[in-house]
């Protein structure tokens, strides 16, 4: 990232024009504006894509990403998004209320500062914050929040994938969409174990409050002195936080037409660490989602709960392990690690400021050629043709054994 330029960039002329102060910023970066709570929402068409991704099972499908951050990790997001962009995907950008005002509008300038991204229209920033506790039940009402903007979208997305500014790609989009393209397109990738009968979890068991749910600022987690029994009207399952789920399992979970989703959300409001358990619940307490899941989520982490102490960093000693894994993703990663940088160049192939090339990419455009001489995705090609490369083929190989060993 040229910080320089950043500087330079100063966003403040247009926060003077817009008068943004709780106006969400898609309209810099993408083709909607979004009000950015439940009850009220206005579009507006900002600018035409230069081309809408092909759909269908013929075609590879499409990701819809959900990036979040906090304050002072604006410019990690950039990094990210670009470590994962591909012009078939769709991208929802989120700091939430631990940043400041400037740092949202200028995260919206920046992205609006791509060529690729204005293009393609399909990069959004959330404007407006709200606290998100990742051990509270926050984080599993800003997720389905930011499913249902997605829904909202329209774009008719495959998958749905949280990241986090600690998050990394260990293969390329067009890797990861070309083995995903022979995939049942129902299928979750989520890890999950169901409690003990005769022993409940301790996080089951106790009963706590998150401010944060009804609060503008975060605040610590309200213990309850009692705790309480295991329900029996549905059975609790844990596992990882990180998932890649199906969109027919999120519109389940906004839309909670059969009011599973809704009666088990109310239920997991006063249990910490919700993410490591309701959608777990969710899934395998319902009989038509059980059988689509795959007991691995893809990644790759040190320690089997990083949420339950501080999470374990990965560091170069764990470069071959996790690159040889087959995991699409990895955690947990420091900012401006040098494993970053050794992944941005031995595996993504991605130029410092630029996005990861891919079959889409056509080289270098005349009038680019002069910004970053590294950069082949300043022309585009056809973006509904994907292209496997040797990560690509360990991810393949990977799922291909989950799915033989029926890991279901």
């Amino acid at each position: 990232m040229n910080h320089k330029l950043c500087s330079r960039c100063s966003p403040w002329p247009v926060v003077a024009l817009f008068a943004v102060s709780t106006v969400v910023l898609s309209s810099f970066a993408g083709s909607f504006l979004y009000q950015g709570n439940c009850s009220s929402s206005t579009e507006v068409e900002f600018e035409e894509s230069v081309r809408a991704p092909l759909t269908g099972p013929e075609y590879p499908p499409i990701f819809a990403y959900w990036i979040t951050g906090t304050r002072g990790e604006h410019l990690r997001i950039l990094r990210l998004l670009k470590a994962v962009y591909h012009p078939r995907n769709q991208y929802l950008l989120q700091l939430d209320a631990g940043s400041t005002t400037y740092e949202r509008v200028r995260l919206a300038y920046l992205v609006r500062s791509e060529r690729v991204f204005r293009a393609f229209g399909n990069v959004h920033v959330m404007g407006r914050a709200y606290p998100i506790d990742r051990t509270g039940p926050s984080s599993v009402s800003a997720m389905l929040h930011a499913a249902a903007v997605l829904l909202k979208i329209g774009a008719a997305w495959d998958w749905f994938i949280k990241l986090s500014t600690s998050d990394y790609p260990l293969v390329t989009q067009d890797d990861l969409l070309h083995v995903f393209s022979s995939l049942p397109r129902d299928l979750n990738f989520i890890e999950h174990a169901m409690n003990p009968e005769n022993k409940m979890n301790q996080n089951i068991q106790n009963v706590i409050v998150d401010p944060s749910l009804y609060e503008n600022k975060r605040s610590q987690l309200f213990y309850s002195s009692e705790l309480r029994t295991a329900p029996d009207a549905f059975e609790i399952f844990t596992g990882s936080p990180w998932m890649i789920l199906s969109r027919s399992l999120m519109e389940h979970c906004v839309f909670s037409w059969d009011n599973l989703p809704r009666k088990l959300l109310l239920y997991f409001t006063n249990v910490i660490h919700p993410m490591e358990s309701y959608f777990q619940t969710v899934v395998l307490n319902s009989l038509r989602f059980r059988n689509t899941t795959i007991n691995n989520n893809l990644w790759y982490t040190l320690g089997e709960r990083p949420s339950a102490a501080e999470p374990i960093s990965l560091n170069q000693s764990h470069y071959a392990a996790m690159i040889n894994s087959g995991s699409a993703f990895g955690t947990w990663f420091r900012e401006n690690d040098a494993l970053l940088q050794k992944i941005d160049e031995d595996v993504l192939e991605r130029p410092s400021s630029g996005v990861v090339p891919g079959k889409w990419c056509a080289g270098f455009a005349d009038d680019q050629k002069t910004e970053d001489s590294n950069d082949r995705c300043s022309s585009w090609s056809d973006i509904d043709t994907v292209e496997r490369g040797p990560s690509g083929e360990k991810l393949e190989n990977f799922v291909s054994e989950l799915i033989s060993e029926n890991i279901l």
